[in-house]
């Protein structure tokens, strides 16, 4: 999936360029709203368009909101997703993101896993449904779904550490303190997720990831 990320700060650019490549995604950069515009031109003429456009909201010259703009007047680039990054949010920002059908609106500073969520979001969206609504911060701690995650450690102070962190998240820890009683758990229940540490009495996870495959 081809990504433009706009960003006049070079640091952000390459932070944002790494972790989306790190996704398996691949990321093209433009310093501001001038060179963003001539890269979807570009890329539309090559017949390789982009997927998502992620862009800062304050930039000298053409700012985020501009830029959206300019790409909604161009009915060729009507199937880009458009995300924007904000530091300083204001009051009617959300309003106008979607009145312009963002798909995205996070303020900085942005974990991995919150972007990576809203990334996923933004780009599984279906143009043909009913218009989704704007992905926000407080729409994906709302929307996020607790998993039930097996943690397979031997160690009590990192089972508890573990437990607590996860079950402030929403999330349903099931221990098992070895390798073997994590198989067991498996072979008997349905878990999202499998937490393992690498050494561990009786059965490791390099012993137990022979039975997984």
């Amino acid at each position: 999936m081809r990504v433009l990320v706009v960003d006049d700060s070079s640091t952000n650019r390459r932070i944002l360029e790494r972790l989306l490549a790190g996704w398996g995604k691949k990321p093209t950069l433009a310093e501001n709203g001038q060179q963003a515009l001539a890269s979807l031109a570009q890329a539309v003429d090559a017949h390789k368009p982009f997927a998502l456009v992620l862009t800062d909201a304050t930039m000298p010259g053409i700012d985020g909101f501009q830029l959206v703009e300019e790409i909604r007047k161009n009915p060729q680039l009507s199937g880009v997703a458009l995300m924007m990054l904000t530091s300083c949010g204001q009051r009617g920002n959300a309003a106008r993101c979607r009145e312009l059908e963002l798909a995205g609106y996070l303020t900085k500073p942005v974990g991995q896993a919150e972007l990576l969520e809203a990334v996923l979001r933004v780009v599984g969206t279906n143009p043909t449904k009913e218009k989704p609504s704007l992905v926000t911060r407080h729409s994906l701690r709302e929307e996020g779904r607790p998993l039930r995650i097996l943690l397979a450690e031997d160690n009590l102070v990192n089972q508890t550490l573990a437990s607590r962190l996860l079950g402030k998240h929403g999330h349903n820890v099931v221990i098992a303190a070895n390798g073997r009683q994590a198989l067991q758990r498996l072979e008997n229940e349905e878990f999202d997720l499998v937490l393992m540490d690498v050494q561990m009495p009786e059965m490791g996870v390099f012993s137990s990831r022979i039975h997984f495959n």
